[in-house]
C-alpha cells in the first residue's frame, strides 16, 4: 500500500512520535510511505524509506491550507498513493480538501480532547476516524462519523521494568512539550510547598520543550526552588529516565492518552497523574489520581512518595497496553478496506 501522512510539524510531542513509530513500522513491512509536515527535529529518526516532503501544514490559513492541498492531490494522483491519513486539525481540514481533487479516502487519528468549535468540522467527513482512546471518542462523539473506531497508541515490544533507585537525589519527572494545558506549575508549587516544611531532598527534571518553557523557568525562580529543577530540552533517553527516577507526574488538565504514561504503566514506574478521562480508563485505583489544578494535593502525594510510601501512587493496567507490532496491524487492517 501507498500511505501518506500528514502532521502539522517533526517537533516534539505524541503526534510526532506516534507519526514516526508508526512510518518506520510500515516501511519495515514492504509499504511506500509519504510524511508531510512543516518538518521539525524528530524528522531525522524517520526510517531512510520514508519519503518526506515539506509543505505548510501547520499554517491556520485557508489559502495555505488549499495550496498544501492541491500540491498533495497532485503528488497522489501523479504517483499513486492510495490513502490520506491526517494528524491534527489543520491537517484534518488539507486531507478533506484534497480527497476528492485526488479521488482517494482520508482517515484522521484524534490523538487529544480539543475544544468545540468549527475547527472540528471536517471530522465527521473523513471516510474513518482513529481514536487514540475512548475518552478521545467519548469527548469527541458529536463530531465523528459513523465508522469510528479506538486503538491505543504502540509501545516498544520490551521494555525494562523499574526498580526503586538506589542512592542519590529521588528525581521527580515530567516529561512532554511545555504548554499550558501540561500543568507543570503546579508540580512546582506543590513542591515549594514541600520545601517551606523542610523537605528538600529532590530533583524535578523536566524533559521537553515548549511554549511555555521560559515562563516556567521564572515560576521556579520566585517560588525559590530553581536550583533543584533542570529543565533539559528534547531528550530521547525516555526510558532510562522512567528507569531512574522516583516518579513520573503527568499534571495535565487534558490529556487523549500520554504516550510517556503508557510507557511508564508498561514498565512499572510510579505514577502520580490528574484525575482525567483518558488517565481514568486507564487507572486500576482511581482514587489516588488528583485534581489537576490542586497543587495542595499534589503536595500530599508527593510528600509521601518521598518518604517512601510508594502506594501513593496510582497503579495502571498495563495489559490494555498494544504493542508497536500490534498498532501497526490493526492500522493496516484499517487501510486495507479503503484499498
Amino acid at each position: 500500500m501507498k500511505i501518506i501522512h500528514i502532521l502539522p510539524e517533526l517537533e516534539i510531542g505524541g503526534v510526532e512520535r506516534h507519526v514516526i513509530d508508526l512510518a518506520n513500522e510500515l516501511v519495515k513491512r514492504g509499504h511506500e510511505v509519504m510524511v508531510i509536515s512543516a518538518g521539525g527535529r524528530m524528522e531525522r529518526q524517520l526510517d531512510a524509506k520514508v519519503l518526506v516532503r515539506h509543505l505548510p501544514v501547520h499554517k491556520k490559513n485557508p489559502l495555505t491550507g488549499l495550496y498544501s492541498a492541491v500540491k498533495i492531490a497532485r503528488w497522489v494522483r501523479r504517483e499513486g498513493w492510495q490513502i490520506l491519513h491526517a494528524h491534527s486539525r489543520v491537517p484534518a481540514w488539507i486531507a478533506n480538501w484534497a480527497s476528492p481533487l485526488a479521488r482517494v479516502p482520508w482517515l484522521y487519528t484524534a490523538h487529544a480532547v480539543y475544544s468545540h468549535n468549527f475547527g472540528l468540522h471536517p471530522l465527521s467527513k473523513a471516510d474513518k476516524v482513529i481514536c487514540i482512546s475512548q475518552a478521545v471518542r467519548d469527548d469527541l462523539k458529536d463530531y465523528l462519523p459513523a465508522d469510528c473506531e479506538v486503538i491505543y497508541n504502540g509501545l516498544p515490544e520490551d521494555v525494562p521494568q523499574w526498580h526503586p533507585p538506589v542512592g542519590g537525589t529521588p528525581i521527580i519527572l515530567s516529561v512532554g512539550r511545555l504548554t499550558r494545558l501540561k500543568g507543570i506549575d503546579i508540580v512546582l508549587r506543590a513542591l515549594a510547598l514541600l520545601k517551606q516544611e523542610g523537605i528538600s531532598n529532590w530533583r524535578f527534571v523536566i524533559v521537553g520543550d515548549g511554549p511555555q518553557k521560559k515562563g516556567l523557568e521564572q515560576c521556579a525562580v520566585s517560588l525559590g526552588i530553581a536550583s533543584q529543577v533542570e529543565f533539559t530540552g528534547y531528550r530521547e533517553d525516555i526510558v532510562d529516565r522512567l528507569l531512574k527516577c522516583r516518579c513520573y507526574v503527568l499534571p495535565s488538565a487534558s490529556e487523549g492518552m500520554g504516550l510517556t504514561l503508557m510507557l511508564a504503566a508498561k514498565m512499572g514506574t510510579p505514577v502520580l497523574a490528574s484525575n482525567l478521562p483518558a488517565v481514568c480508563e486507564l487507572a486500576l485505583d482511581k482514587e489516588k489520581l488528583l485534581p489537576p489544578s490542586d497543587s495542595a494535593a499534589w503536595a500530599r502525594s508527593l510528600r509521601r512518595l518521598l518518604a517512601g510510601h510508594m502506594d501513593a501512587a496510582s497503579r495502571f493496567n498495563a495489559a490494555a497496553l498494544l504493542t508497536e507490532a500490534q498498532m501497526v496491524r490493526k492500522l493496516i487492517a484499517v487501510y486495507q478496506k479503503f484499498v
